[in-house]
């Protein structure tokens, strides 16, 4: 190996130093520089491709290389698939510039496992002011990423679950006000019953993991409650985004519940037909009911009528339509678009 030339660059003065440790600063740096747990390695700027030259113990620990694994090398080998080409751009403009820089960038071991490396550059220069040299210090920071991660998923987890909160908690206060009865016991169960609907819509969400519930899903859990004798529920394969499940649920429920208590639900020999088809991008469901007589008078506008025109109308953006048979209730159930308040419906092919 050929004789090192006289070197030509001086280092930094330390910050604070006695005579004897200023006059011994640069083999303390050397130790320093060695026995630090933070990896550096230093590249020579005056030769082609910026080579490694200098390395310490921890960043051979760090990267798994053997110095003659390393020296001569440019850092680059550390650069793997899934390295960000924009914190490359960074690097290079750095050194480009001949000035300092951090970069975040994934690199990757001699054995292939991945790390967040969070790189700082410095440029060292000659006598003359000529950039020499480009030392760089690294630190491991996968784990901080993974707590960083870990955060962001539970601030949004937390955000989620407030604004679920906030919804479910906006439609039993409606439930609330708006139930009426002439006695507490019966306006106790009435309450009772659609928090339980809401509850059962809310078990259905859970299980598909918050994102989407298939609406015969929601239909028959709602109906099933009061029978599925003479039940019989047909259509075609639609997701509800989570946002329309339990306001469309708590509607089901109020048909089902007034089919069971006046409707076709209520007798022997009833029958209810439940059946939709797609219309663009929403659906159409018509509800039949057979069996049952048609009220004597027109049905007042109690909470079950506030709230099919609250959900389906102003909240979901449809509209119903009511006639009464000779032999019962049929009603027709338009909704052009769930956007209102999740994204539009998905049909699974």
């Amino acid at each position: 190996m050929p004789e090192a030339d006289k070197s030509d660059i001086h280092g930094d003065q330390p910050a604070a130093a006695s005579k004897q440790g200023k006059a011994d600063h640069k083999e303390l740096a050397t130790f320093a520089f060695q026995r630090t747990r933070m990896p550096m390695v230093v590249s020579d700027a005056r030769q082609p491709d910026y080579p490694i030259v200098l390395a310490n113990d921890a960043f051979l620990n760090l990267t798994g290389y053997s110095a003659d694994e390393l020296l001569g090398k440019n850092c680059r080998m550390l650069q793997g698939e899934e390295t960000s080409r924009t914190a490359v751009a960074e690097i290079r403009a750095i050194i480009a510039q001949e000035r300092e820089g951090t970069v975040e960038i994934l690199n990757y071991r001699k054995d292939g496992t991945a790390f967040w490396n969070q790189l700082h550059l410095s440029p060292i220069r000659d006598d003359e002011g000529q950039l020499a040299y480009y030392f760089a210090s690294q630190i491991d920071v996968t784990a901080y990423r993974k707590v960083q991660t870990l955060e962001e998923a539970e601030r949004r987890l937390l955000l989620e679950v407030d604004h679920r909160t906030k919804n479910v908690l906006a439609i039993v206060d409606s439930i609330v006000r708006l139930s009426r009865s002439d006695s507490a016991a019966a306006y106790a169960a009435s309450v009772q019953q659609r928090v339980q609907a809401l509850s059962r819509t809310h078990m259905l969400l859970a299980d598909n993991g918050w994102q989407q519930a298939y609406l015969h899903d929601i239909v028959r859990l709602q109906v099933a409650v009061f029978g599925e004798d003479g039940v019989k529920i047909e259509g075609s394969e639609v997701a509800v985004p989570a946002q329309s499940v339990q306001p469309l649920g708590l509607a089901i429920h109020e048909l089902a519940a007034n089919a069971a208590v006046h409707g076709a639900l209520s007798r022997p020999g009833g029958r209810l037909h439940i059946g939709w088809q797609r219309q663009g991008d929403g659906i159409v469901l018509e509800w039949a009911e057979s069996g049952a007589s048609p009220p004597k008078t027109e049905p007042r506008g109690g909470f079950g009528n506030v709230l099919l025109g609250a959900v389906l109308e102003r909240q979901l953006g449809g509209s119903v339509t009511r006639e009464w048979r000779e032999d019962g209730l049929r009603l027709r159930i338009e909704l052009p678009s769930l956007d209102r308040v999740g994204a539009k419906l998905r049909s699974n092919p």
